[in-house]
C-alpha cells in the first residue's frame, strides 16, 4: 500500500465532510439566511393566508408596489396590471397579474412571493393568491391571476411603502402538465 492515507480513512473523512455539509445546509443556513434578510430588509416572506376581518383605518395610506420577475429559464411573459396601489390598512384590495405562455407546449409554473421591507412582511396578508397553487398554461394561453390582500392595521406607523414581488419558476420538468384535449361529439 502506498504512503499517506488509506482508502478506508479517506472514505471515512469524505463521509464526515458530506454529513457536516448536509447539516450546515439544513440546520445552519436557513436561519442564517432569514437573519440576513431581516438585517438588510430584503426578501420578506409574506404572512400566511389571512382568514380574519379587519376594519379599515382611513387615517393612513400605504403605497403597495408590485414587481414580477421570471426565474432563469422561464419564458412566459408575466406582470401586474398596475405598478402600484395606494391602500388604507385593513382594506381588502385586489391586483391582477397577467401570464402568457408563448410556447407551443403546455407548461407548469409556480410563483414565489416576497415582501419588503422584511419587517413589514408579517403585516401583509393574502386572502387569495395565484401563488397558492401551481399554474398550468396551454400553448399560447394567456390568463389573469388575482391576488387579494390586506395590509394589516398593526403595520408599524413608520412604514409607508411595501413592495410585493413575485418570481415565477418553470416547474414543467418536475410537474409535467397534461395537454388539454378538446373532445367533439359526433352528430347523431
Amino acid at each position: 500500500m502506498s504512503e499517506g492515507i488509506s482508502t478506508r480513512a479517506l472514505v471515512s473523512r469524505l463521509l464526515v465532510v458530506v454529513v457536516v455539509m448536509f447539516c450546515f445546509g439544513v440546520f445552519v443556513l436557513p436561519p442564517f439566511y432569514d437573519a440576513m434578510c431581516r438585517v438588510f430588509g430584503i426578501n420578506g416572506k409574506t404572512a400566511d393566508a389571512y382568514q380574519g376581518v379587519q376594519t379599515q383605518d382611513d387615517s393612513r395610506q400605504v403605497r403597495v408596489q408590485f414587481l414580477a420577475t421570471n426565474a432563469a429559464g422561464m419564458v412566459w411573459s408575466f406582470g401586474p396590471m398596475a405598478d402600484e396601489l395606494t391602500v388604507h390598512p385593513g382594506e381588502a384590495r385586489d391586483m391582477l397579474f397577467i401570464a402568457h405562455n408563448p410556447t407551443d407546449q403546455p407548461m407548469s409554473a409556480q410563483a414565489v412571493p416576497s415582501v419588503s421591507p422584511a419587517r413589514a412582511a408579517a403585516f401583509f396578508h393574502k386572502t387569495e393568491c395565484f401563488c397558492f397553487t401551481q399554474q398550468v398554461l396551454q400553448p399560447g394561453e394567456r390568463i389573469e391571476m388575482p391576488v387579494r390582500f390586506i395590509v394589516d392595521r398593526d403595520l408599524p406607523k413608520d412604514v409607508h411603502h411595501l413592495t410585493l414581488g413575485y418570481t415565477l419558476f418553470d416547474i414543467t420538468a418536475s410537474k409535467p402538465p397534461v395537454a388539454q384535449v378538446t373532445l367533439t361529439r359526433a352528430a347523431q
